[in-house]
């Protein structure tokens, strides 16, 4: 009665280790064209509410949707050679992006980037959950989510120096090569075995049609408030994230700096304080758990009370304050903090056939009610701002989406506490608890 679990070997986190630098290339791709957006904005003559839904509703309309279905896909069809057409995809028309012209010519590719982007995450999610076992999740999900800091950090330093030598539109046209290289080594890797529980080995099991799929994930949620608050204080904190979009913006603009100078500084800073962010989320929150029994969300909730004054004050104090220094730090490492609990939580408070369903369901939300709602009403409430002549524009927008962004902390905080109720209120057959 009870689920192999999985044995993890040095092949495992080989595998891991490769899905995560195909995380990289998500992130590098996906957030180049607002790291140069010091470049691009000029160049193309771009408004910040055209330049707002480039980078959030038009890209991820497509990627959040398309993600539920491939999502579906994922739990149905051979996993390694999906994620090689979805890596072969976006790096294609990352290199198409590079011919842009003005908006309409940039937003039709950023609209199927988001398509093929959409394959990736919930794919490797259920390959991650097939390879380690739970109580090793947390650390496999914020590993893998290293390619967050990493790969924006990377596009930043790509930025500050390649950038300034090779022009915007030949990065772009480069990291399509790149993402083709990967795509062709992807496609021969295996696809690993399912763990087959004991009490159903032999028994002819069919595959869920999409329709069943999002009726046990719609009884999932109306069964587990602690998955719905994860959820639901994860899309919080994507409202800051969708509006940081302008960072470099503001950087520039209200605070002074050379644009590659600045690119290159964030980028550093982000790579460091993102891994160590991503470790101390992972690690931490699967000790959190052992120690106390309380869910990782409690975890988050301890972490973001501790750094909303820092994430406040460094909005408002002049660059050569060191609290901005530390302000700048504080966003990566929160940013690595966050991926490894929640994206283990819900993978836990679900039947194990809808995993990659419910993580791209927590994608689809993350980005279409957190980061598209943020960098969208961000760029229309700058370019209002501006319209206005109102003082600092981009220091006003950024600073209320950070307290905005704030409302995950009592969402973080009661979602820790249901985290054993519903957890074993799920109990699905066959499955054995594990407790530490």
């Amino acid at each position: 009665m009870s689920q192999t679990t999985p044995v993890v070997t040095f092949r495992s986190y080989g595998f891991l280790g490769f899905l995560t630098l195909l995380n990289v290339m998500n992130f590098v791709d996906r957030q180049l064209l607002a790291s140069f957006s010091n470049f691009i904005v000029p160049d193309l003559g771009l408004s910040n509410t055209q330049f707002g839904l480039l980078t959030g509703l038009i890209f991820l309309t497509f990627y959040s949707v398309a993600g539920l279905f491939m999502g579906t896909l994922a739990d149905r069809i051979h996993r390694t050679r999906f994620i090689a057409v979805g890596l072969g995809l976006w790096s294609l028309l990352t290199a198409a992006s590079g011919m842009a012209k003005g908006f309409l010519s940039l937003a039709a590719p950023r609209m199927l980037i988001g398509v093929g982007e959409s394959i990736l995450t919930p794919t490797s999610m259920s390959l991650l959950a097939d390879r380690f076992p739970s109580h090793r999740l947390g650390f496999a999900s914020g590993f893998y989510y290293m390619g967050v800091p990493i790969g924006v950090g990377v596009s930043l330093l790509i930025v500050g120096y390649m950038g300034p030598a090779i022009g915007w539109r030949n990065c772009f046209y480069l990291l399509g090569a790149i993402g083709l290289a990967l795509a062709v080594v992807m496609y021969f890797l295996k696809d690993p075995k399912r763990p087959i529980k004991n009490d159903e080995a032999g028994s002819d099991i069919d595959s869920p049609g999409f329709l069943e799929l999002l009726k046990v994930l719609a009884g999932a949620l109306r069964a587990s408030p602690a998955l719905m608050m994860t959820i639901g204080g994860g899309v919080a904190f994507h409202f800051i994230l969708g509006a940081a979009t302008f960072d470099q913006l503001w950087y520039v603009q209200e605070r002074g700096f050379d644009k590659a100078e600045i690119a290159q500084i964030t980028g550093w800073v982000g790579i460091v304080a993102g891994i160590a962010g991503n470790l101390f989320g992972g690690l931490g929150g699967d000790y959190f758990l052992k120690k106390t029994g309380v869910g990782r969300p409690m975890f988050l909730f301890f972490v973001m009370l501790a750094l909303a004054p820092v994430n406040i004050a460094y909005r408002l104090v002049e660059p050569d304050h060191w609290v901005f220094w530390v302000g700048v730090a504080t966003g990566f490492f929160q940013l690595g903090c966050f991926y490894g609990p929640t994206f283990a939580t819900v993978q836990e408070l679900v039947p194990e056939e809808i995993r990659a369903t419910v993580v791209a369901f927590y994608i689809l939300l993350l980005n279409m009610a957190g980061v598209a709602i943020g960098v969208s009403l961000a760029g229309i409430y700058i370019d209002y701002l501006i319209d206005i002549k109102s003082p600092e524009p981009y220091t006003q927008t950024l600073l209320w989406f950070t307290v905005i962004s704030l409302s995950a902390i009592p969402l973080f905080f009661f979602a820790g506490r249901r985290f054993e109720t519903d957890k074993a209120r799920l109990n699905p057959p066959a499955q054995t608890s594990l407790e530490g």
